[in-house]
């Protein structure tokens, strides 16, 4: 097969010159970005039928990479770094765009995050209905913890979509909950609410909402919320386990203990956690019933045995190098603990680690807090709230969202409440109560401050 000509290229539905002249190839291809931006399924299927309709076709093999990196497997890379080197002879004559998105993945595969948004930012400025662009500009925004990106960048580019666009309520969706992120209650709730009316399937639309509920300690509203939305998102969706864990947070903040259990035995465990963002969760859902002293030891011990951990992932990434942390001190495994947190350190410190984002952050944010966790768990409150407070104004280097990085604090809240000095406790204690002042795990906080 001939490479293709410029008169024989096809466009995408958004007006965006592609590298084929085979319409089965372009129709698969947009296929697997509809289900990349809604996680309905993989993508691989498309991806493969895409292939096969276009062997001379880079992009479906990049769009493949992209897909396997953007799952934060540390053991996924070597597959990504393969598909991209298989691309790069494609790439003579394609248009730049694809060119683009192949040099950004390959930034991503070294872990250069903010060399990949940067360059997808700047390719979003040419190109704004560049949906692939955008899609993983936000996940590299959400892994910096880039907070303001997440709103600015859809907002930059979304007056000039086409409402009857299919993947217009995808980005409406990435609006929302970049709002959310920012604070922006009432925009990101109506964001939400107008990104599904549009189309039901929209996890980060239902996700921005629920999330804007659970920020105001509307803990029975966003549980309703999220039931009413459950058609959409619960079945063959790759969001799922992450609305789950959300709604276990409702049900965490109205301390119905057994409520919280029976979703981690139906969604948050076993066979239900394949990958790693999914075990995030369920640590993080784990840690937090830690913190009330609920007995989830042997969950914990259950959740470890079923996690491919390699020590040659330590330091991929800080915020999973702290849940990482957290499970094997909810396990009880201290040795393994401390083996984990120097290897990571050993990594944060090697010079030849310096060029990824990861570094910096791991150096100076995500091991202070783990040398913290370690003192709590030796029974070193104080030192434990010393580290924990002092890297806590630089959490957000961390990346996820304001309800991931929130076990923080109740963490920093338990360490403080077993300390001597409680003024910390206290101080964070007040930031809840002006924010959900009525739910009954800030009531449970308030007593255990004694405040």
């Amino acid at each position: 097969m001939t490479s293709p000509t410029e008169s024989t290229r096809l466009v995408d539905p958004r007006g965006n010159r592609l590298g084929t002249a085979s319409h089965e190839a372009a129709d698969r291809v947009e296929s697997a970005l509809w289900r990349m931006m809604s996680f309905y399924d993989a993508p691989i299927a498309d991806l493969a039928a895409a292939r096969e309709a276009d062997p001379r076709w880079a992009l479906p093999a990049t769009l493949l990479a992209g897909h396997l990196l953007a799952q934060g497997e540390p053991g996924h890379a070597q597959a990504a770094r393969a598909l991209l080197d298989e691309a790069e002879p494609l790439l003579a004559g394609a248009p730049e765009r694809e060119q683009a998105h192949h040099a950004a993945l390959c930034a991503l595969a070294d872990g250069r995050w903010q060399q990949a948004a940067r360059a997808w930012g700047e390719l979003l400025l040419d190109h704004p209905r560049d949906a692939l662009a955008l899609h993983w500009a936000h996940a590299c925004d959400l892994a910096l913890g880039e907070t303001a990106a997440l709103r600015l960048r859809p907002a930059r580019v979304l007056p000039e979509w086409d409402e009857a666009d299919p993947l217009h309520p995808c980005v409406l969706g990435l609006y929302a909950f970049g709002l959310a992120e920012g604070h922006l209650y009432p925009q990101a709730e109506e964001a939400g609410r107008r990104a599904l009316a549009g189309d039901a399937r929209v996890p980060w639309a239902v996700l921005a909402v629920a999330q804007v509920m659970d920020r105001l300690g509307r803990f029975e509203d966003g549980a309703a919320w999220l039931r009413q939305h459950q058609p959409g998102w619960a079945d063959g969706n790759d969001f799922a386990t992450h609305l789950w864990w959300q709604m276990a947070l409702f049900r965490l903040e109205a301390l119905d203990l057994p409520g919280v259990h029976r979703l981690i035995d139906a969604h948050l465990s076993g066979a239900a956690l394949r990958t790693a963002r999914e075990r995030l969760d369920a640590v993080s859902l784990l840690w937090r019933m830690h913190l009330l002293q609920e007995d989830v030891g042997a969950r914990f011990t259950e959740l470890l045995r079923d996690w491919p951990l390699d020590d040659s992932h330590a330091g991929h990434h800080a915020l999973v190098d702290l849940h990482v942390l957290l499970a094997l001190l909810g396990a009880s495994e201290m040795v393994r603990a401390e083996t984990w947190v120097a290897r990571c350190a050993e990594r944060a410190m090697s010079p030849e680690d310096a060029r990824r984002s990861n570094h910096a952050v791991a150096r100076e944010v995500g091991l202070p807090m783990m040398r913290g966790l370690l003192a709590q768990a030796r029974g070193d409150a104080d030192a434990a709230v010393t580290a924990l407070h002092g890297a806590r104004p630089q959490a957000w280097r961390l990346g996820g969202s304001h309800a991931q990085r929130e076990l923080i604090d109740q963490t920093l809240l338990a360490a403080s409440a077993a300390a001597h000095h409680r003024a910390v406790g206290r101080a964070l204690l007040n930031e809840r109560r002006m924010a959900k002042p009525l739910t009954p795990l800030t009531r449970h906080w308030v007593e255990r401050m004694g405040a």
